[in-house]
């Protein structure tokens, strides 16, 4: 079965029917169908900051929707460590010329070691490594 990473671009464009590119991450979805997904706790605590901020509506929404995500028999969230965060963190040395987040570093790892090269999201950063981006 084919494995793709879903980064929180995704989740919060699928979540929220007032981001630009909710239309685009609802109409991706029958794609997914026999597809497993793979994310990481990094990138949900990312959508979790984002809806931080926007009041307790969106908090709750986002709060929920993370629970989901979580018991979701097709979606695996691969926990943080310190061994993840060390080779995200060697990855974000290493390329001191691009703009990566540590969590964007630690996303592509974690592809690597999967060997997935499909992306939900529409982030540059994934193309720059080589990554095919789902979203455009």
């Amino acid at each position: 079965m084919k494995l793709v990473f879903v980064d929180s671009f995704y989740w919060i464009a699928r979540l929220d029917p007032g981001q630009h590119w909710h239309g685009k991450a609802r109409e991706i979805q029958p794609r997914l169908m026999g597809v497993r997904l793979l994310t990481t706790y990094e990138v949900l605590s990312e959508v979790l900051a984002f809806y931080s901020r926007k009041g307790p509506i969106l908090r709750r929404a986002a709060a929920e929707w993370i629970e989901n995500v979580l018991s979701d028999p097709n979606i695996t969230a691969v926990p943080q460590t310190k061994e993840l965060f060390v080779a995200g963190f060697r990855l974000y040395k290493e390329r001191l010329d691009k703009d990566w987040s540590l969590t964007d570093c630690i996303s592509m790892v974690v592809m690597q070691r999967n060997g997935i090269s499909d992306a939900l999201t529409h982030g540059h950063h994934f193309i720059q490594a080589g990554f095919t981006i789902l979203l455009q």
